[in-house]
């Protein structure tokens, strides 16, 4: 097609081509087609509650060489596994297996995983109801159970 009508009567044919051309925007896509909620293992949702089932060591890509300390959470609210990362130095030692703890995403860009941790889409903020920064930090102690 040459170059959009700009006619009196034109209206109608330069709404349709808006609603046409959209669909190059990504993010217009991606609301539209609700991608977030069926591929999202939280569903949409900004946090989620899982139990830990156990700590993994992940290795940092190129040109870091470290392993980041993140933790397997089952979701209870559709039994899906992913993997978690505990952030702070020394965090992972307020974690254990069978806590339960709350998840977020990590800020990525569109829901991805963020810096040097392949894989990792998600974080820990709460273990056993406590704040992992809090209990990091000292200020609070882990509930015993």
């Amino acid at each position: 097609m040459g170059k959009k009508p700009n006619g009196e009567f034109a209206g109608r044919k330069l709404k349709l081509l808006r609603k046409t051309y959209r669909w190059a925007d990504e993010r217009y896509k991606r609301r539209m087609l609700r991608l977030k909620e069926k591929y999202d293992p939280l569903e949409g949702a900004p946090q989620a509650r899982g139990i830990v089932i156990e700590k993994v060591g992940i290795e940092a890509k190129q040109p870091n060489s470290a392993i980041r300390k993140c933790v397997k959470v089952q979701l209870i609210k559709n039994g899906r596994v992913v993997t978690a990362f505990a952030p702070g130095d020394g965090a992972i030692n307020y974690i254990d297996e069978h806590d339960e703890v709350i998840i977020e995403g990590i800020g990525g860009r569109k829901g991805r995983s963020m810096g040097d941790i392949p894989g990792v889409r998600y974080k820990v903020i709460v273990v056993n109801g406590v704040s992992l920064k809090d209990l990091w930090k000292k200020r609070k102690q882990k509930p015993v159970r």
